[in-house]
């Protein structure tokens, strides 16, 4: 019985010195705390709060529904109303509209891989095209890498329906970002 009580004193001890950087989960998307976070057992304000998360955080987005999120971070894990979530690995919220300098539907396709270096079965898009849920095609969750052929740009989202960490691709990558590195489930080709 003394033998538990060190185990777990030292465990607490332990937990307690670990930085706030590492309080988050590894998987999931990068997030921030747009304000203070009240976290839930369920999506709904009905549920009991399970903890709380300060403005301005880095967190991890574990999934969403259309208005909340389960998020992890240095509150703990719990869901949160999706309206106080930013995604992205910088507090500034990705930008969605169209950019000049991206290419836009000028001819020009994008081809995502299920291997690296551009190889492995194919999935290829023009200017237009909109893929909201990989899943219904049986590609969710599967490619590594993306080639721009000619003109194009595409946002290419971690989750259903552009709900999460999404990046623009404007130019070809043997690798996709370490983020949506076969976590790839929704895709808008511009």
């Amino acid at each position: 019985m003394l033998a538990l009580r060190r185990f777990a004193a030292i465990a607490l001890a332990l937990a307690t010195m670990v930085p706030a950087a590492f309080a988050a989960s590894e998987s999931g998307s990068h997030g921030w705390s747009t304000a203070h976070l009240t976290l839930r057992d369920g999506p709904g304000p009905v549920y009991a709060v399970t903890g709380e998360i300060p403005a301005d955080t880095a967190i991890k987005i574990l999934r969403c529904q259309r208005l909340w999120c389960v998020v992890d971070g240095p509150g703990g894990r719990g869901w949160a109303s999706k309206d106080h979530v930013s995604f992205g690995t910088t507090s500034t919220p990705w930008p969605g509209g169209i950019n000049p300098d991206y290419a836009y539907g000028e001819g020009g396709t994008i081809c995502f891989y299920t291997g690296t270096n551009y190889t492995g079965s194919r999935l290829c898009a023009g200017g237009g095209e909109v893929f909201p849920d990989l899943a219904l095609r049986g590609l969710d969750n599967v490619f590594a890498s993306a080639e721009v052929i000619g003109r194009a740009s595409a946002a290419a989202c971690r989750d259903r329906f552009f709900q999460s960490y999404c990046e623009r691709i404007v130019s070809s990558q043997p690798v996709l970002d370490q983020y949506l590195v076969r976590n790839l489930s929704s895709i808008r080709v511009y």
